[in-house]
């Protein structure tokens, strides 16, 4: 049987980041995925927001061109048109950075197994687990210190590791469009209040001037997404043009909403990304948590392996992180709720008064995505501590 420190469940953005970022600090890592390959059913939009192309070295050709403005429409479709002086938003072109990160990993030693479901674990001994794996048919086990659950919103680690589960979330569904290159447009995110279409959420049109992503969100028993995507399509008519574009991919999934959950690590293994919950409830924007946490969770990890202090789990408190999102949960709640178009419509017209229009910039514009983390950066896993 193999030995690893980690296993790591789930190659999205979490995981990968995860991956990397432990092997870099000399962790023995596998990686694995149900996916043949990355580039299959990539899930998220992938808008990158300025705080995290900040704060983070992502590669220059993994990133469409920057996004300055933002027009916000209101249910009779009158407009509240926002810019920035700075580039706001990147969309991610994410099967080649969840590639180049893979790659990367690969590179620092972790080992990767495509095409490998996870079946399941139990306890080994007081210091490791035993991972249950299936790749093409045949079952296999490793033994590990440690596990990752970065398998999304309905994490089986999480389950199996006895932390909490996500219980709110919404179904977004997306189709994505190329532009030829005598085609482009100019950069714009526009959102789209409306609750028929997207209850609950937004339906969005993000051009970043060599892509177009055309797509709705809401509460899965509030609507049919398929449905709701088609209706949206034909409703941009006159509006922006699509027939002309190539549409190259559907993409879509579940969100969480529900926050950080409160219990997202243990002495056996912790949760990234939507296991985690690490989204913003207001936005649903996924990516600038989704990469400060798995950050975070890699310098704990390799703290607890190289000390076996399980105090150090202290700093990844799902609870603390909790409790920096209570507007935003409180704000959820009230978008969940509310659903006549009238009020919607009031809403966006005080969101056009000069006062407010600034809240509204500072929604979009603003860096509170997720609470900064600490990250001592210093620790490193002897080799001697390492399983073999």
């Amino acid at each position: 049987m193999k030995k690893f420190d980690v296993c790591i469940v789930g190659a999205g953005l979490g995981g990968l980041q995860c991956a990397r970022l432990l092997g870099r600090k000399g962790v023995r890592v596998l990686l694995v995925d149900r996916k043949r390959s990355l580039s299959e059913s990539v899930h998220t939009t992938g808008i990158f927001v300025r705080r995290t192309l900040e704060d983070f070295d992502l590669p220059e050709d993994c990133l469409g061109p920057p996004v300055r403005r933002v027009v916000l429409y209101s249910p009779q479709r009158r407009a509240l048109k926002l810019e920035s002086p700075l580039d706001e938003f990147r969309v991610g072109r994410m099967a080649e950075l969840y590639q180049r990160f893979l790659d990367e990993a690969i590179e620092a030693g972790v080992e990767w197994w495509p095409a490998t479901r996870y079946m399941g674990l139990e306890t080994e001994s007081d210091s490791s687990s035993i991972i249950h794996l299936e790749t093409n048919g045949l079952t296999r086990s490793v033994e590990a210190r440690f596990v990752v659950g970065a398998d999304g919103a309905q994490s089986r680690v999480a389950r199996d590791l006895g932390l909490d589960s996500n219980r709110e979330w919404i179904v977004g569904v997306e189709d994505v469009f190329h532009h030829p290159p005598e085609e482009a447009v100019e950069p714009v995110f526009h959102c789209f209040l409306d609750s028929k279409l997207a209850p609950g959420y937004i339906a969005w049109v993000v051009q970043d001037g060599t892509e177009t992503h055309v797509g709705v969100g809401g509460y899965a028993k509030d609507f049919d997404a398929a449905a709701a995507l088609e209706k949206f399509r034909r409703s941009l008519n006159g509006m922006i043009d699509l027939e002309a574009l190539k549409r190259t991919e559907r993409r879509g999934g579940r969100i969480p909403v529900g926050g950080v959950l409160r219990r997202i690590a243990t002495k056996r293994g912790l949760l990234v990304g939507d296991a985690a919950g690490a989204v913003s409830p207001l936005t649903a924007g996924g990516l600038d948590p989704c990469m400060r946490l798995s950050s975070l969770a890699a310098d704990v990890i390799t703290e607890l392996l190289s000390t076996g202090d399980e105090a150090t789990l202290a700093r990844y408190s799902g609870e603390g992180f909790r409790s920096r999102f209570v507007s935003r949960l409180w704000m959820r709640r009230a978008i969940s709720v509310v659903r006549q178009p009238l009020i919607l419509e009031a809403f966006c017209a005080v969101m056009r008064l000069p006062l407010f229009k600034h809240l509204a910039w500072h929604v979009f514009f603003g860096r509170g995505s997720f609470p900064d983390v600490e990250e001592s950066g210093t620790a490193e896993l002897s080799p001697r501590k390492a399983l073999t």
